[in-house]
């Protein structure tokens, strides 16, 4: 089962002043060496997940990565997520390697 590997994700709320916007993916089980590759639908790269040191058949946890106030439009941001690895081509990742994935906005930081 595949989760879809192209998805478009409305922010919570919008974004006031001094706040910032991050995308949250939960891993499941994925193979050594292997990334989790999130791009826009165009081929902007807005990071990469590279877990280590997780024993096999656990679940490799949860990743927040910021996202650049530009690249998200009307509330809302594209994003397509891949498997990647070294030696092999990239694809879709199953349900169960991503489990989730949403989008988080960070308190203001007050004075």
């Amino acid at each position: 089962r595949a989760v879809a590997q192209d998805m478009t994700l409305a922010l919570p709320q919008p974004l006031d002043a001094g706040e910032t916007a991050y995308i949250e993916v939960k891993l499941g089980v994925i193979g050594p060496g292997q990334e989790i590759e999130i791009t826009t639908p165009g081929g902007r790269t807005l990071g990469v997940i590279s877990p280590h040191g997780i024993r096999a058949g656990n679940a490799a946890g949860t990743y927040t990565l910021p996202l650049p106030a530009d690249a998200i439009c009307h509330g809302r941001i594209a994003v397509t997520l891949k498997v990647t690895r070294s030696d092999a081509k990239a694809r879709m990742p199953t349900a169960d390697e991503v489990r989730g994935v949403r989008i988080v906005v960070s308190e203001a930081t007050r004075q």
